[in-house]
Formats: structure tokens, C-alpha cells, sequence
């Protein structure tokens, strides 16, 4: 019997420190951080798609502070939320030359109104790295909360990577190779530099809701107008729909483009979507005029199943004004987006535009946004009533004074 008793004793006083043991790990094992689960935080570390992993360190800053800074803070969130973050929304952008202000200009319009965390995929030129980390790490941290970001090299298939850079504008065709680059995102908003959202970034992500089984992309017409577009009067290139399409604001389900097999003209069977750009290149390049937006249109063209169009007012431009308001979505709504192209942020020649931008630029975080932003702006909007485009003004301010509103209720008290 006295065997037995130490038989069950010893079981006991394993099971109990077994226990201990088991608990010890737990406690002291690192906490999951991220919406994918993963133990880092931020990663802000400069990455190079497919190059030599010490290529992008060496230019990154060195402190092991800078790094845990990411990790605490992110840590502390997960905790304080009890539980893991929404999977965020991801942003694309890309930047080259002189358009780091411009870039972060339209960064922060989307954090600013983005009501669910963004990831945000800035593919940048080398030189401008070091500029976008700074500059993004120095923005207080109720906004840096808000948001991840990862800056990338600029990156092109090696053959005619030259002739691909130069497509356009410098680095403009990178958009092109987003959905074989960023193989692990699923979906993804790409949106040119010189874009301003005046709504979240959630409106335009709930498109993805909308999606047929067929369409894995959205975009805006180029044109309302056929009288005054450009596609369906100039173009040497088959084009998307009436007015062809234009794509300053791209929402993509990369899963799918990566999977679909491709209608084209040059052969008989479907191509994949890596298979299909450098061909598309080839038989085109002599013939188009807007690069890569040339590219999406013929291939959009082809398969226009696979296109879901959203209204204008989802991508602004001066084109909707300048020779008369042409944008119904936009007089009904507001604008959501405004898309500054022509270089008209930093000329004279569309005001209206130009107000917008200067506003949102000169916006202080954490500043009351009605009077610090919303106010200034109506006054700087009545002065450009002489242009097509000013007329227009209160279009400018609709959507964003609700947008304004939400980010009242959002700021940090005391700031």
C-alpha cells in the first residue's frame, strides 16, 4: 500500500511543477503583434523586393532604441485593445524625383480620415528613403498609431528594366508589378502622388465588398464626356469602354490578378499576368502616350469582366471642371478624391486645386481641423470663383467637412 501512496505522491509533485513550468513559458514568451500575427511591429526596416538583405540595412538607422520604440508601442496597443488589430487596409504609392512632399501630402489625408489602420507600401528612389522615415517618424503618435509602413526600392523585371522606369513618367509603370512584388497582400489601394482623399480610405476600400466573381480590379473612367475625351479620339490602342479608363486610383485584388489567365490579342490562349506586360510593351510601346494607364486600358480592353468602374467623384480631376462641370457623382455627393494631375498642386493655373492641397500641407496634427483647415480653405475657394473649376468650389468641401467632423471626434484631447 506504502508503495502506492509514493507512487501517487511523486505524480503529484510532477504534475505540479510541470504546471510551473508551462506557466513560466507563457508568461515570459514574447506577446503576437500585427494584424498577421507576427512578433515584430512597425516594420519600417528599408526593403529591397527580391535584392540582398544587407543592400537595405545599410542605409537604415542603426539604434536598437529606434527598433523597440516600434515594438513597445505596437505591443502596448494589442494590449490595451485586448486583442489583436483588424487586418489593416494596405496603400500603394510611388515616388520619384521631386514629389516627397507631394507623397507625404496624400499620406496624410489618408491617415488623417482612414477610420481602420492602414498599411501603407511606398516604393521610393534610394535618395528619398532616409527623407520618408524622418519625416513619417516625426508625425506625433496618436497619428502614428493609425498606421505601418514599409518603404521599397524601386524594382523592375531585369530585362528592359531601363525602358520600364522611363515608361511615362519616371517609375510611374511600377504600379504595374505591385500584385508580383507584394505576393503575401492580398488587396491593395494604388493611388498616384498627387492624390488627396477627402474621404476615408475605407469608402473606397468597401469596393472589395462589391466585387463580382469576375472583376478584381476597380477604376474610374477617364472621361464623362466623349465630345471632349481623349481615348476615344486619339487613342492608336484599343482602350477600355467608351471613354477608356484612368488609373490615378487603382483598387486591386491581387489574388485574383495573380491567378487569372488573361485574354489578349497576340495569342490564342489566355497569359498570366506576369506573362502578359513585357509583350503588351513590346507590340504597344510605339503607340501609346500614357504609359502604364495605355497598358491597363488594352488589357482592361480584352477582358472587361474582370473591371468594375467606380463613379468620378472617386477621382477628380481637373478635366471634370475646366471647361464646365461634368462629373454628376461629384455635383450629387461631393468629391471624395481629388486628383491633382497636370502638376496643378504647384501652379496657378486650377486655384481650386490648388487651395486644397496647400490646406491639407499646412495642416497641423492634432490642430482643430474646422478651424485650422476647413475654415481657411472655404476662404482661399471663394477667391478662385473665376475659374471653370472654382465655380465649382463648394463641390471641394462637401465630403471633406464630414470627414473633418470625424477627425474632431478622433483627436486626443489636449493636444
Amino acid at each position: 500500500m506504502r508503495r502506492y501512496i509514493r507512487a501517487l505522491v511523486l505524480c503529484m509533485v510532477f504534475a505540479v511543477f510541470s504546471g510551473l513550468y508551462v506557466y513560466s513559458k507563457l508568461f515570459y514568451s514574447d506577446v503576437p503583434i500585427g494584424g498577421n500575427g507576427t512578433k515584430k511591429g512597425f516594420n519600417t526596416q528599408l526593403r529591397v523586393p527580391g535584392g540582398r538583405r544587407g543592400s537595405a540595412e545599410k542605409t537604415g538607422p542603426r539604434s536598437p532604441h529606434w527598433y523597440n520604440r516600434y515594438i513597445m508601442r505596437q505591443r502596448g496597443q494589442v494590449e490595451a485593445g485586448g486583442g489583436r488589430p483588424d487586418p489593416p487596409m494596405h496603400l500603394a504609392v510611388v515616388a520619384c524625383g521631386e514629389r516627397l512632399e507631394e507623397t507625404l501630402t496624400m499620406i496624410k489625408s489618408a491617415v488623417l480620415f482612414s477610420i481602420k489602420r492602414l498599411s501603407l507600401h511606398i516604393f521610393a528612389e534610394d535618395q528619398l528613403h532616409a527623407s520618408f522615415i524622418e519625416a513619417l517618424e516625426s508625425w506625433p503618435d496618436f497619428i502614428r498609431s493609425r498606421f505601418n509602413y514599409t518603404v521599397y526600392s524601386i524594382s523592375f523585371p531585369s530585362e528592359n528594366a531601363a525602358e520600364w522606369k522611363k515608361l511615362f513618367k519616371p517609375c510611374a509603370s511600377q504600379r504595374l508589378f505591385l500584385p508580383l512584388i507584394l505576393k503575401d497582400v492580398d488587396s491593395i489601394v494604388y493611388v498616384d502622388s498627387d492624390i488627396l482623399f477627402l474621404q476615408p480610405v475605407d469608402h473606397l476600400w468597401a469596393f472589395l465588398s462589391q466585387f463580382n466573381s469576375s472583376q478584381l480590379a476597380a477604376m474610374a473612367p477617364e472621361h464623362e464626356e466623349p465630345r471632349i475625351a481623349w481615348y476615344n479620339r486619339f487613342a492608336r490602342h484599343p482602350f477600355y469602354g467608351r471613354t477608356g479608363i484612368n488609373s490615378g486610383v487603382m483598387l486591386m485584388n491581387m489574388t485574383r490578378m495573380r491567378n487569372m489567365f488573361f485574354k489578349n490579342d497576340m495569342t490564342a490562349v489566355g497569359l498570366r499576368w506576369e506573362e502578359l506586360l513585357m509583350p503588351l510593351l513590346q507590340k504597344y510601346k510605339l503607340n501609346i502616350t500614357w504609359g502604364d494607364q495605355d497598358l491597363l486600358n488594352i488589357i482592361f480592353h480584352h477582358n472587361p469582366e474582370c473591371l468594375l468602374e467606380f463613379p468620378c467623384q472617386w477621382n477628380y480631376r481637373p478635366d471634370h471642371c475646366i471647361y464646365g462641370s461634368n462629373c454628376a457623382s461629384a455635383e450629387e455627393d461631393g468629391i471624395n478624391i481629388l486628383h491633382g494631375n497636370r502638376g496643378v498642386y504647384h501652379d496657378n493655373k486650377q486655384p481650386a486645386f490648388r487651395a486644397v492641397y496647400e490646406a491639407i500641407r499646412k495642416y497641423s496634427f492634432g490642430a482643430d481641423p474646422v478651424t485650422s483647415l476647413l475654415e481657411p480653405l472655404e476662404e482661399e475657394l471663394i477667391k478662385t470663383t473665376h475659374t471653370y473649376c472654382g465655380k465649382s468650389y463648394p463641390l471641394f468641401t462637401k465630403r471633406l467637412a464630414h470627414s473633418l467632423a470625424n477627425v474632431n471626434r478622433k483627436a486626443p484631447r489636449g493636444r
